[in-house]
Order: structure tokens, then C-alpha cells, then sequence
């Protein structure tokens, strides 16, 4: 028997039913109440223009009640579960300020609206529908004439038209509930889902998020890509040199140490961010931390000299940027080109901050495996300050150069 019954009446058939009796259940308190009113205005001697003309304004007054219910936040709420789980209509996600516009209220009030009205009178057809079918097919056994009036006259139906039709009605009224619940589950997105302009706003909100998410990635890259790196060759050089110079060694150790302590702290600063807990965070590191990097690289074995110039009054955002650009092309040094000298020098020129690393070239350097995106995020933090970058050769040397403008100071400093 269930496998004959599955092919007529789906599950989503029955669900789409239920929801459509819902709006039965709240449409009769709103009809007993326009019944109630019609009798209160109407009167006997009335026209039946009057009549209709009452009927007419009860009707819009009765559309207004329904809708106003629907102003309320939380029907929202209701509605969009009820759509999901019984017209089984999978709605984009809407966000709180979306919600609680005046643009989905009102959206709101239509599907409340098409809901009662459309929905719960497809399901009280059904309410009628159901006795009346049994009315029909009980005639043969009953006598009773079933037929209208025409011109006067009354032509009753035979017998055999009165079943058929009681037979044809309840799957009929059934298929018309399941066609009435396809139509509002192809409307429920329009009207329950968040609007073009809540959708844009979420797009906003996904783009900074994406934004963001790409910022801590080459923060993680370059402050864990630096210290991974110095501790690597200051581990290799504290094996190869632990029995011969075990000063040496110390010394590594110790710098392995520091490496390490800096590169938690940003790493819990990182994931502080992602946590949004505030506690979490760690003052970011800017150019005023350059000597400590030096140092750091110094450690690992290249001689660093450095030629600093005034960076007071610099904005935060671009002496942040700048640190992390300063981090990036120190580790490529020694990742590349090994154990060499570098020029560092940095100062503001002409209202720009100017960032220029140089070594020498390496040819006979073991080419290290990974890597690749130091440059592109160097480069994408420099496009983001309206600044320029270039990287390449120079004859025998490997220089990296970086211009940012630092002014307007007020407009940077606002980021």
C-alpha cells in the first residue's frame, strides 16, 4: 500500500499541506472578525452596490490587519522557518540590521499576506472539499438530488456524475495545495530573502573580511617565514660549530630563543585578531622595532648595515606595512642569497617614505625549495598605500626598492 500511495503524494506534498493549514488556522480568527464587522455596518435597506462597496473597504481594512501583524520583527523569524522547513526553501542568510528594516517588513507584510489569504484559502477549500466529496458519494444511497437552478427551472445531476465528481474532488484539491506551495516557495525567496541591497552589504562584509583574512595570511608569512628562517641557519650553525666553538653555539641558541619569543608574540597577536578578543592582541611591530630585526638577521650570519633616517610622524598603517616589507626582503636574503652583507636604507624624502635593500647576488647559492610569495605580498602591501615596487637585479647586486607616500598624514592615519 506505501509503495502505491508514495508515487501520488509526496513527503514535500504533505509538508507544503501543513503549511498551508497553518494559514487556514490564523485566517479564520481574521474572518470571524470581517464577518463580524460587515454585520455591524450592514444594514437591510442598503443597496446592493452599498453593499459591495463595504464589503470592499472591510476587505481593505482586513488587508491592513494582517499586515501590520507582520511589521513585527519576530514574524520575520517565524515565516522564514516555516518557509524552510515545510516549503522546504533553502533562504540566503539575512543579517540583523536586514532584518529589522523597514524594506523586509514590508516585505514581510506582502508574504503574510499571500500566506493567509492564498495559502489559508487553498486550505479551507480543503476544509470544504472533504465533507462535501462524502455528500456526493453517499447520494446514490440517500436519494438526495444534487443539481442548480437554471431559468427557473431545477435540473438535478444522475447519479453516476455525483461520484464521479466526489471522487475527482479530493485529489484534485490535493494536487491544487501542492501547485499553491510550489508557487509560494518559488516566491518565499523574493520576499522572505535578504534584498538586493542587504545583499550587497553582506557582499561588502564578506570582501573586508576577505580583505582582512589576506592581510593576517602575509602577516603569518612573514613574521613566522622570517623567524622559521633564522632559526634554521642558526640551528645549522650551532651543530656544525658545537664542539669547535661552543661560545658559538651559545650565542645561536640564544638568538633561537629570542627568534622564537617574537615570533609568539606575533602569532598570538594574529590569532587574537581572529578571535576578536582584544585581551589576546599584542602592540603591532613598526619600524620603531627595525634595530631589533637587524639584529636578528645579524644573528643569523649576514652583516647588516643600515642607514636610518628620521621616521617620526610617519602614520601607524604605513610604519606597520613598511616593518613587515623591511621583515620580508631581510628573510629572502637569507634565504637566497645566504650568509652575505646587506644595505639597508630608510628615511622619508620629499613627503615618501623610501625603503631600498640591496645584497649581493649569490650564484653559486643552494636555490632553497617554497617560498614565491614574499614578493606578491610585498608588492600587494605597497599598491594598497599607493606606493611603488620594484625587485630584481642590478648588476651583481639584488635590490629591492619601496616608495610610500606619508601624506596626507590625517587620511592615512585613519585607516
Amino acid at each position: 500500500m506505501k509503495s502505491l500511495v508514495r508515487p501520488l503524494v509526496s513527503v514535500t506534498t504533505y509538508r507544503r499541506w501543513t503549511f498551508l493549514f497553518g494559514g487556514t488556522a490564523i485566517l479564520v480568527p481574521y474572518i470571524l472578525i470581517y464577518t463580524g464587522l460587515l454585520q455591524i455596518m450592514g444594514h437591510a435597506d442598503q443597496q446592493a452596490a452599498d453593499q459591495v462597496l463595504e464589503s470592499l473597504v472591510m476587505l481593505v481594512v482586513y488587508i491592513a490587519i494582517s499586515s501590520a501583524v507582520a511589521f513585527i520583527p519576530a514574524v520575520r523569524i517565524l515565516s522564514r522557518t516555516a518557509a524552510e522547513t515545510l516549503l522546504g526553501v533553502r533562504l540566503p542568510a539575512e543579517t540583523a540590521e536586514g532584518m529589522r528594516s523597514w524594506r523586509s517588513r514590508r516585505r514581510t507584510a506582502a508574504w503574510w499576506v499571500l500566506h493567509i489569504g492564498v495559502g489559508g484559502g487553498t486550505g479551507m477549500l480543503a476544509v470544504v472539499a472533504l465533507p462535501l466529496a462524502l455528500f456526493l458519494l453517499q447520494t446514490p444511497y440517500t436519494g438526495e438530488r444534487v443539481g442548480r437552478e437554471f431559468l427557473g427551472r431545477y435540473s438535478a445531476l444522475p447519479t453516476w456524475s455525483t461520484v464521479a465528481l466526489g471522487l475527482i474532488i479530493l485529489p484534485l484539491v490535493v494536487y491544487l495545495g501542492a501547485g499553491v506551495g510550489a508557487v509560494l516557495a518559488r516566491v518565499a525567496p523574493a520576499l522572505l530573502g535578504p534584498s538586493p541591497a542587504d545583499r550587497l552589504v553582506q557582499l561588502e562584509r564578506r570582501a573586508e573580511q576577505l580583505i582582512e583574512r589576506n592581510r593576517l595570511a602575509r602577516e603569518l608569512h612573514d613574521s613566522i617565514g622570517h623567524a622559521l628562517t633564522v632559526t634554521t641557519l642558526q640551528a645549522g650553525a650551532a651543530v656544525r660549530l658545537l664542539d669547535s666553538d661552543p661560545e658559538f653555539a651559545r650565542r645561536a641558541l640564544s638568538a633561537i630563543e629570542e627568534t622564537g619569543r617574537t615570533a609568539l608574540e606575533d602569532l598570538d597577536h594574529v590569532l587574537g585578531l581572529l578571535r576578536e578578543d582584544p585581551s589576546a592582541r599584542t602592540p603591532q611591530r613598526t619600524l620603531a622595532d627595525a634595530e631589533a630585526l637587524f639584529e636578528q638577521t645579524r644573528s643569523a650570519g649576514a652583516e647588516v648595515r643600515a642607514e636610518v633616517g628620521e621616521t617620526e610622524g610617519i602614520p601607524s598603517v604605513v610604519s606597520r606595512e613598511a616593518y613587515r616589507i623591511l621583515q620580508e626582503a631581510l628573510t629572502n636574503v637569507l634565504r637566497h642569497a645566504g650568509k652575505v652583507p646587506v644595505d639597508v636604507r630608510l628615511g622619508v624624502h620629499a613627503e615618501r617614505l623610501e625603503l631600498e635593500v640591496t645584497n649581493p647576488v649569490a650564484t653559486a647559492a643552494t636555490p632553497r625549495s617554497g617560498g614565491g610569495s614574499g614578493l606578491s605580498g610585498v608588492r600587494e602591501r605597497v599598491a594598497l598605500l599607493g606606493g611603488r615596487f620594484t625587485a630584481g637585479p642590478d648588476g651583481a647586486r639584488w635590490r629591492v626598492r619601496v616608495t610610500i607616500p606619508v601624506v596626507p598624514l590625517m587620511e592615512l592615519q585613519q585607516q
